[in-house]
């Protein structure tokens, strides 16, 4: 081979190489990770319900994540009254620090901080559990006894997930909400009444609907990515982790793109 055909395979033909490879492996990963939706949604309608299994991850995802929950609305919401009334301060209109905070949580700042959280808290465990059981072949042997792992292990994650991250987003606003009212009223001397009367005549039901429509996407995504990770690990103990670290940062861009292609349709409509 002469040199100057070795210069064109280093230069020109091994990055088409690499571009192609891993642009094919990006389509086969998209393209298998539809289809696990679709047998997931399947799963999903057919028997048997697993109640006793949704019970419990209910209790892990919703019980178990509530005082973190609590804790990060409360800071969030004392921060973001901060800013805000240091801001309102300069206009004389400390009094709409109540609507501003009341429509940012239940827009924007509380499914995506809920969502967060969970994935880091929950989603993180659930793919580590999860692929543990498939690198000790534990998933296999479900599948050679008849037991779907989808039915058995991601509807009832799926289900529970779904219930309980709008649940959380919801409770994130309310802490998030008296956070402010703290601080507006302690730091800003800002009326009782005023700030909630102006959450109540200023915030609309379509603006909890969005907050609670985002919570409610963000939950599918947190639970499918989680278990689509952890079904595809391999390798050990080393794979978990990687699996484990994969999940967590693949849900979090997902949850990020999602929710601006989903706030700009929102806005749109």
């Amino acid at each position: 081979m002469s040199t100057t055909n070795i210069k064109l395979d280093k230069f020109f033909i091994a990055p088409v190489e690499t571009v192609g490879s891993r642009l094919l492996m990006v389509i086969t990963a998209v393209g298998g990770f539809i289809f696990f939706v679709i047998e997931s949604a399947q799963e999903l309608v057919k028997k048997p319900v697993r109640f006793t299994e949704i019970i419990r991850q209910m209790e892990f995802i919703g019980n178990q994540s509530l005082v973190i929950i609590i804790m990060s609305a409360f800071a969030i919401g004392s921060v973001f009254g901060l800013q805000v009334g240091m801001v309102f301060k300069t206009f004389s209109a400390e009094g709409q620090m109540g609507i501003a905070t009341a429509t940012a949580l239940t827009r924007e700042l509380a499914p995506m901080m809920t969502a967060f959280l969970i994935t880091g808290r929950a989603g993180s465990a659930v793919t580590a559990e999860i692929a543990t059981m498939r690198v000790n072949e534990q998933v296999d042997a479900m599948e050679s006894m008849g037991v779907s792992p989808v039915n058995y292990l991601v509807v009832p994650r799926l289900v529970a997930s779904m219930l309980m991250v709008p649940i959380l987003s919801g409770i994130f606003v309310f802490i998030g909400v008296l956070g402010s009212f703290l601080v507006g009223t302690l730091i800003f001397n800002v009326d009782e009444g005023l700030y909630f009367y102006k959450i109540t005549d200023q915030l609309v039901y379509r603006d909890v609907m969005m907050g609670l429509e985002k919570a409610f996407l963000f939950s599918i995504v947190i639970a499918l990515i989680a278990c689509r990770f952890g079904l595809r690990a391999s390798g050990g103990a080393k794979g978990v982790g990687q699996a484990t670290t994969n999940s967590v940062i693949t849900i979090l861009l997902v949850i990020l793109l999602l929710d601006f292609v989903y706030t700009f349709f929102q806005i749109a409509i």
